[in-house]
């Protein structure tokens, strides 16, 4: 029972390095914002009301939508907006055209995490970096220079991987956290009637006071749930208690009492509200929160960073994205993996926000569209897994997801007055990705078909070659196929050119699946064609690692071993060539070929031996 309970304290300790730690740097810039673009007038019933729908908002997103809704449609064990879009896309799958349009949906809604993760990062480390104006205003000149040697110095470590400083996460936020509830009670203390604000009837007059004024301020609100979309996001590492556990018992004590304290602040000073939160601070503590508040930043967008790995990795297995090239930074924790592209992808278009908007204030206009899109996409996912997969009655689904879908398209509303003044940059990024997913998965399709067309059968053939059967040559020959049942062009060019046949021959197809994980047990399908060859298909979640001599070792005792040093693998390297004619537009055809042009080498994506691998090409117009 202890190990349980200390295990229990590990992970929820993790959980709050992890999963909050975005959602816990918002206390720097949200409050801000709110009053700061000066739509609300400071009167004493305005920040009442403001603080009150602050506290409403974490309620109803955060803690009942989050956690206690959606942390429940979990798949196998596995959360996120992947996993819930494979949950509904296989919840509807006896509806075709129902489940294309939640696909499309699910996969837009994944490309606008890239915008989110491109806005994160820098709004995080720039409003840290903005409490230099308030030690001195002759500072301000190293605000966004030093925001960028700090986000450069992080994405050059993330090659070496987070398990080493990964453990400091958990300390690190904790002590970020109480020292969010200490400054927020010193001035709690001062005005204790602030906490009055809790009480509903204030976020509600306000609403009814000045509904033109709220319409326009949720879209700075919404700043205050930051990082939501993680807590769904990081169930598979964590579980639901941790996640649970850490959110009511330190993460939103501690924001409510931080937002809360800023309110006093501003009932006492309302100048304060060029910085609220560095200005709660006394003189001399200033630079020690400037540097933990930097650390906090830090672990927020190393969280982001991460997650990009995982989502892009989960996509290309999906079958939305080119292979990318992968390492794995741990040889203990097979989720810690690095993805170059990735990664200086990222960078790039993070110093571009940076250079670009050169303040919190103004990133502030830029995020929101992509993270409400975000949580109305989860909230419709939401009701087709009730519906369709939990089979719980058409009112209760309804009930269920219709709060939270007004909420969240409300706040998406108010976003949408912020397109033209920044909220274009996260929908540019998540568009463009967006079309390069959609080029890939349909061009993929096309190949395929094309594929078929030309395609011979498997059986027959071999029935052929036998009547007269080549040399046959000693050790095993792996043959990697798209779709069962055809010939591989490697194999027509081995026998053309080299005009000899292993001792063993096994036509191997990959397949994805739209689940998390499949076990071992589950991993290989083998159906034997006589003559000492097998058709072998392996099967994969979609965060799985793909492994493929480890799986094939399952071969043996089916009549077929595989010694390591006498196997080849035989890979087919296709170029494509676009044509003009049927299929996809002329441009997205050349961005195809493209991009299987530039697609990392199938031998690494399915971690075969270099020394093993003979690789033949050939050409396929679409």
């Amino acid at each position: 029972m202890q190990t349980t309970k200390s295990s229990l304290a590990a992970l929820t300790l993790s959980a709050i390095g992890v999963v909050y730690g975005d959602i816990g740097t918002s206390v720097l810039y949200a409050m801000k914002e709110v009053f700061g673009a000066g739509h609300v007038p400071f009167t004493p019933d305005n920040i009442y009301g403001i603080l009150s729908i602050f506290f409403w908002t974490l309620t109803v997103i955060v803690s009942l939508k989050y956690v206690v809704l959606v942390l429940r449609a979990d798949n196998h064990g596995e959360g996120g907006l992947v996993a819930m879009l494979a949950l509904a896309s296989q919840a509807v799958k006896d509806q075709p055209r129902l489940r294309k349009v939640l696909l499309v949906v699910g996969i837009f809604g994944t490309c606008l995490f890239y915008g989110d993760g491109v806005i994160t990062p820098a709004i995080s480390v720039l409003g840290a970096m903005e409490g230099l104006e308030v030690i001195s205003p002759t500072f301000k000149q190293y605000v966004v220079p030093l925001t960028l040697v700090i986000l450069f110095c992080l994405f050059l470590v993330q090659k070496k991987g987070t398990a080493g400083i990964g453990k400091f996460f958990g300390p690190i936020t904790l002590v970020w956290f109480a020292v969010l509830s200490v400054l927020g009670l010193v001035h709690i203390s001062h005005n204790p009637e602030i906490l009055w604000a809790i009480s509903p009837h204030y976020a509600l007059g306000f609403m009814w006071a000045n509904p033109g004024i709220t319409f326009i301020i949720l879209g700075a609100v919404v700043l205050c749930v930051t990082g939501a979309e993680a807590l769904y996001a990081d169930l598979g590492h964590f579980g639901k208690k941790p996640i649970r556990l850490a959110w009511f018992s330190v993460v939103m004590p501690a924001l409510v009492l931080n937002y809360f304290g800023q309110g006093a602040l501003l009932l006492k000073n309302p100048a304060a509200v060029k910085n609220p939160f560095y200005l709660m601070a006394p003189d001399w503590a200033l630079i020690p929160l400037l540097v933990l508040a930097t650390l906090a930043a830090v672990i927020a967008s190393q969280a982001l960073i991460t997650g990009a790995f995982s989502v892009t990795k989960q996509v290309i297995q999906l079958g939305y994205l080119p292979r990318l090239n992968i390492q794995h930074t741990s040889v203990r924790e097979a989720g810690q993996i690095y993805m170059p592209f990735v990664n200086w992808g990222l960078f790039a278009a993070i110093v571009l926000a940076v250079v670009m908007f050169k303040s919190s204030g103004n990133l502030a206009a830029a995020y929101g569209i992509a993270v409400t899109t975000d949580m109305l996409i989860t909230t419709v996912l939401t009701f087709f897994v009730i519906r369709h997969a939990w089979k719980y009655p058409l009112w209760l689904c309804i009930v269920a997801t219709g709060l939270f879908f007004v909420v969240d398209f409300l706040f998406f509303a108010s976003n949408l007055l912020k397109l033209f003044a920044g909220g274009w940059f996260p929908l540019v990024i998540g568009g463009a990705i967006f079309t390069l997913m959609m080029t890939w998965k349909d061009g993929r399709q096309l190949l395929s078909e094309k594929q078929k067309l030309d395609a011979i059968d498997l059986k027959s053939f071999l029935e052929a070659v036998f009547i007269t059967p080549p040399t046959r040559v000693e050790g095993s020959a792996v043959f990697l196929t798209p779709e069962t049942g055809v010939v591989p062009n490697a194999l027509l060019h081995n026998l053309k050119h080299n005009k000899v046949l292993h001792d063993r021959n096994l036509f191997v197809t990959v397949r994805n699946h739209e689940v998390p994980w499949i076990g071992m047990a589950k991993r290989l399908e083998v159906e034997p064609l006589g003559n000492h060859c097998w058709q072998v298909v392996l099967n994969y979640g979609f965060k799985n690692d793909i492994d493929l001599p480890k799986a094939l070792t399952q071969m043996k005792g089916r009549g077929c071993e595989l010694d390591a040093m006498t196997t080849s693998y035989f890979l087919s390297r296709d170029t494509v060539v676009p044509t003009l004619g049927a299929g996809m537009a002329g441009w997205r055809e050349k961005l195809f070929a493209q991009m299987h042009h530039n697609a990392s080498g199938a031998a690494d994506f399915l971690n075969l031996p270099s020394n093993s691998v003979v690789e033949l090409g050939s050409k396929i117009e679409i």
